[in-house]
């Protein structure tokens, strides 16, 4: 089977469109001109690891050891503030009761107030209870730097409490997760800048890092009992809304870029960044009403221009790639307006609102960030990365679906919690195959097709070593079916996925007559899905099964050779030499002109026998004179027809086939059809035998033949070269026999 090409008109353009330097750039020629050092991408890897850890220790020690009060609030459905808990022995006696104000050294009084829960200004809807929120936690955080806060329950209880650090065991499991989770997204860019430097990858990097900043604030938001720096907590909603911003446009421009450049690039990004940069300045310097509306709407067309962006268009080749990433950004947006509409219709309901702050937002934040962990790895990534993207995106949206049953439908909280938990599961097992669809394996064949499909192709090329890249390349085809299969002549030292799974390098296996190259794929099952690690292993598990079963055939083929050169000589030396004695003692000129021919018979079987293969024009001459002379001793006349595009070595297997169906049908011919002449037509072109053997006998009515051993013979051995036979009659007299079968093999 052939390489698939893609279909007519459309494969041709679709071929011609293509750039020739992705075939390059598969294979490696771009890192050999510029020296690939694995040393020092991994030094400069180490150097860019320590400084984003270097970065996190420092915030964390920075939070660590920031003065705070060791209190966690609760929010009763009437708004009240009580006491949840306390690291404080002091404080045990006031949990669960009802707080009334804060009073701290300076005698400033805080009324108790939702605004003292730890969620950020971010993602609250209310322009004005956003002012008073960040008013008064900027306010703790200068409060915290006193000596002592005076704590006022209901029923007159007042507990003194002295403000003192966290600690790094203070943090809290979700401020480490947070920050570790930052840490690794922090590394990833580093990977992608290192391993493919440019525009693309220095805009994943903005994009990565803007996400590593919310990931940090989320986690000191996390962090248990009262206290912030006060700088921190007043430039809390700037850095957010900032990085909102710089994500959005990255994230258009980079797809403007990746994974293929759109025309105007240039100008489009310059508009989306002055676009996106006007509006940030807007919201920072003047503060419109609806700040969060305008923030929101900021980030959800930036998204849906990116998801634009990446639709497949006529001019440009099919790239699964892009269709990947168009469907991973639009579940992105998706899950951020479920979200959005989620705090919407929370209005001003407290608890609902603030379980939005606190648990929605820091879901959705992960699922953006593993989203993009997952984006420059997409064929690289195992399953555990996506399945912590798919938990991810099920938890928002179950978050989201909790929330939203709360504030509209007004359901009791168990309830509403298993609405959300039985959609979302729905949503996880629709969305579940789909992704590992496009992600996964090949497992389009079954293991009997498989092993049928390698043992062929094993066959193949101990036959035509010199048509390995051929037979290898249609047996990639039938295993991945991929949009193109072309060879190239650099050679790889093993199985590669580069183009980010849009393309497979595949070496040719190193056999005695095969050229160094390689056969490049582009885009699996037919540009619906990417190459994955997965479907590089497997290929380089067919590759080692493939040498192996060459090498078997080999072994077997030269014993094989062996005992046919040990029966020839036996023949020669023992038939040959009575069949000889024989001639010498014949008593009559005609037994004796018998016998000569015979040992002309034997002679020709015992030199195709010990031969390891025959040219086909040689063996045509053979061919043409044995049946010469055996048709004129009957006094038949010969027309003999021979054509080949090309010259052709036949192997043992080959030549002793059709040597013995053309003596079987001239056979036929001598023995039952009393025939005057006989025609025989050989042709050989683009691999493909057609011989035609007709004569004027008697023979009529082939389909009634009874099929011995002479007929079942040529049957046989027409179905070992892979081709068919058939009989016919002639207009006026005689049969004609045709034979049809595929011959490849090398050029001499």
């Amino acid at each position: 089977m052939a390489a698939r090409p893609p279909k007519s008109a459309e494969g041709a353009a679709l071929e011609s469109r293509i750039d020739s330097g992705w075939l390059e750039a598969a294979v490696g020629t771009q890192a050999r001109q510029r020296p690939h050092r694995p040393a020092d991408h991994a030094r400069r890897l180490l150097l860019l690891g320590l400084l984003g850890a270097a970065v996190v220790v420092l915030w964390l020690r920075l939070l660590a050891g920031t003065p705070h009060l060791p209190l966690t609030w609760h929010l009763a459905g009437d708004g009240a503030i009580t006491l949840g808990a306390s690291s404080d022995p002091a404080l045990q006696s006031a949990i669960g009761h009802r707080l009334q104000a804060l009073v701290p050294a300076d005698g400033e009084r805080l009324e108790a107030s939702a605004a003292l829960l730890p969620r950020s200004p971010r993602w609250i809807v209310d322009d004005g209870e956003r002012q008073q929120h960040q008013a008064l936690r900027t306010r703790i955080g200068e409060v915290v730097q006193q000596p002592q806060v005076l704590l006022q329950f209901h029923h007159d209880l007042q507990l003194t409490l002295a403000p003192r650090p966290r600690g790094l065991a203070g943090l809290g499991a979700l401020c480490w997760a947070v920050c570790a989770l930052a840490l690794a997204l922090y590394l990833a860019a580093a990977v992608v800048l290192l391993a493919q430097p440019g525009l693309p990858a220095v805009l994943y990097g903005v994009l990565a890092l803007s996400q590593c900043l919310n990931l940090l604030l989320i986690g000191a938001d996390s962090l248990q009992g009262m206290g912030l720096p006060a700088a921190l907590v007043r430039g809390d909603l700037a850095l957010r809304l900032l990085a909102a911003a710089v994500a959005g446009a990255a994230l258009v421009h980079v797809l403007l870029l990746y994974p293929q450049r759109l025309a105007g690039a240039r100008w489009r990004a310059a508009l989306v960044w002055a676009l996106v940069g006007g509006v940030l300045v807007w919201m920072l310097s003047t503060p419109p009403a609806g700040l969060w509306w305008w923030a929101q709407g900021l980030g959800i067309a930036c998204g849906l221009t990116a998801a634009a962006q990446l639709r497949q268009r006529q001019d440009q080749p099919v790239n699964p790639l892009a269709r990947l990433l168009q469907r991973l950004v639009l579940a992105g947006v998706g899950t951020l307006l479920l979200l959005n509409l989620a705090i919407a219709a929370a209005g001003r309901d407290g608890t609902v609102q603030y379980q939005v702050a606190t648990i929605g937002s820091i879901i959705w934040v992960v699922f953006f960030a593993s989203l993009l962990m997952l984006g420059p790895f997409l064929s690289r990534s195992r399953q555990v990365l996506r399945e912590f993207m798919l938990l991810a995106g099920v938890a928002t949206v179950v978050t989201s679906l909790d929330l939203l049953s709360l504030a509209i439908l007004g359901l009791q909280p168990l309830t509403s919690l298993a609405l959300a938990v039985g959609l979302s599961l729905a949503v996880y097992a629709l969305a579940r195959p789909w992704i590992h669809g496009q992600l996964a394996g090949s497992g389009a064949l079954s293991a009997e097709r498989m092993f049928d499909s390698l043992y062929r192709a094993a066959r193949e090329l101990e036959q035509s070593p010199g048509q390995a890249g051929r037979q290898l390349s249609a047996l990639l085809c039938e295993v991945f079916d991929p949009l193109q299969a072309a060879p190239t002549a650099r050679a790889v030292s093993r199985v590669r996925v580069a183009a980010d799974g849009a393309t497979m390098v595949v070496p040719i296996p190193r056999l005695a007559g095969t050229e160094p190259g390689a056969i490049v794929l582009r885009h699996a099952r037919r540009g619906r899905r990417l190459f994955t690690q997965q479907d590089r292993e497997l290929c380089e598990q067919l590759l080692e099964q493939l040498r192996r079963a060459v090498a078997y055939d080999r072994a077997v083929e030269h014993g094989r050779t062996e005992e046919r050169t040990r029966i020839a000589q036996d023949l020669h030396d023992d038939i040959g030499a009575r069949l000889l004695t024989l001639m010498y003692k014949a008593p009559n000129a005609e037994i004796e002109e018998y016998i000569r021919h015979t040992l002309q018979d034997l002679k020709t079987l015992t030199r195709g026998l010990a031969a390891s293969s025959h040219r086909l024009s040689h063996a045509a001459a053979e061919w043409k004179a044995d049946i010469t002379q055996r048709l004129s001793a009957a006094g038949c006349d010969l027309h003999w027809s021979f054509s080949a595009d090309r010259d052709l070595t036949l192997t043992v297997v080959q030549w002793s086939a059709l040597t013995r169906v053309l003596r079987e049908l001239v056979n036929n011919i001598l023995t039952h059809a009393q025939a005057t002449q006989v025609e025989i037509v050989l042709q050989f072109d683009r691999d493909h035998l057609t011989l035609s053997v007709s004569d004027d006998g008697n023979g009529r009515a082939p389909e009634t033949w009874s099929h011995g051993l002479g007929l079942g013979g040529v049957r046989k051995r027409v179905k070992l070269l892979g081709g068919q036979v058939r009989w016919v009659e002639r207009e006026g007299r005689g049969i004609r026999c045709e034979v049809q079968a595929p011959l490849s093999g090398d050029t001499p």
